[in-house]
Parts: structure tokens; C-alpha cells; sequence
């Protein structure tokens, strides 16, 4: 019998959800979202189609201690919801930043449900950071409103490499003094 790793990593209570680390048993759910086209084409690290055992190696990062990137499920499940909803992300970067990150199931579009997880996590500040940075898809205005939303000032226009659509995108590049 193999015991499940435990995470060391900060739980986020809402009243709506709860920002929790990642677990095996989440495997399912990740990759049906994650495997949806409209959700990969809006992030630079999602492939699409989904290979085999992309999702399976990416939880198994995520769980390990040596992991530069802290990730949390948006956990419904006591709101009578269901347990993965869509992840949100903290990348560690030098001089005490961070680069948030973060995707919403299709089902859960246009609820404020990534206005109220990016809020969460700017507010627990769990690595205890100055700054934290993001960046969204030009294409994708309703990720820039929640950046704004949660106080996020515009610092200008880059462009990212999507694994999805196998091209560099045109980004906007927000931060968020702490």
C-alpha cells in the first residue's frame, strides 16, 4: 500500500471554497478540465492535446518538497460543490516574488470564482512576498479584469510561448505590490 504525500503548503479558507494543495485523487478532474481546448489555449504550459501521464507527472511535481512552483486547487466541496474547480498557482521568482497563475473549469466561467481565488491568495500571501507579477493572453480580457479586479496594475506587453497552440502569443504583464 502506497501512503499519499503530505504536502507542506498553506490551506486558503473562503467562504466559497477552499485553496488547497494538490492530491492524487485530483488527477481526474485536472485532466478533464485541463484537456478542454479553451482552457489550454489560455495558458502558455498546457499541452493540447493532452499526452498521456502529463497530468499524473504534473500532480506528482506539484506534491514534491524540492518544487519551485506552490499550486492549490479551488475546492468547492463544502459549499456543497465539487472538489476541483480549477488551480491557482504561486511560482517563486528572486528577490522575494511571485508569479501567479491560474485556470477556471469551463463550468465555473463568469462566476467570480478566479476574482475571489486570485484575491485569496494575494490577501494569505503565503510565501510572504513583496510583489507578486502575472500575465495573461491578450485574447483572453476577462484574465486581465480579474488581475484588475484584485489590484493588479498594468506593467506592459510581452508575449509568451503557448504549448497548446504551439506559438508566442501577444501577453499584457501585471504585478501587485504587497
Amino acid at each position: 500500500m502506497e501512503m499519499e504525500k503530505i504536502v507542506t503548503q498553506d490551506v486558503i479558507e473562503t467562504e466559497r471554497f477552499v485553496l488547497r494543495p494538490l492530491r492524487k485523487s485530483d488527477m481526474g478532474l485536472i485532466d478533464m478540465y485541463a484537456s478542454d481546448k479553451r482552457v489550454a489555449y489560455m495558458t502558455a504550459s498546457i499541452p493540447h492535446p493532452m499526452p498521456p501521464g502529463s497530468t499524473e507527472a504534473f500532480v506528482a511535481r506539484a506534491m514534491t518538497d524540492e518544487r519551485d512552483e506552490d499550486v492549490w486547487a479551488m475546492d468547492g466541496h463544502k459549499a456543497g460543490g465539487t472538489e476541483v474547480m480549477g488551480l491557482i498557482s504561486l511560482t517563486r521568482m528572486d528577490r522575494n516574488q511571485s508569479e501567479v497563475g491560474y485556470w477556471v473549469a469551463p463550468p465555473f466561467w463568469n462566476t467570480g470564482l478566479a476574482s475571489d481565488a486570485v484575491q485569496a491568495l494575494v490577501e494569505a500571501n503565503p510565501m510572504g512576498n513583496d510583489t507578486m507579477f502575472a500575465s495573461v493572453f491578450q485574447d483572453n480580457p476577462a484574465s486581465a479584469r480579474v488581475l484588475t479586479h484584485c489590484g493588479f496594475e498594468y506593467l506592459g506587453d510581452a508575449e509568451s510561448f503557448s504549448v497548446a497552440r504551439d506559438a508566442t502569443v501577444p501577453t499584457w504583464t501585471y504585478s501587485r505590490k504587497l
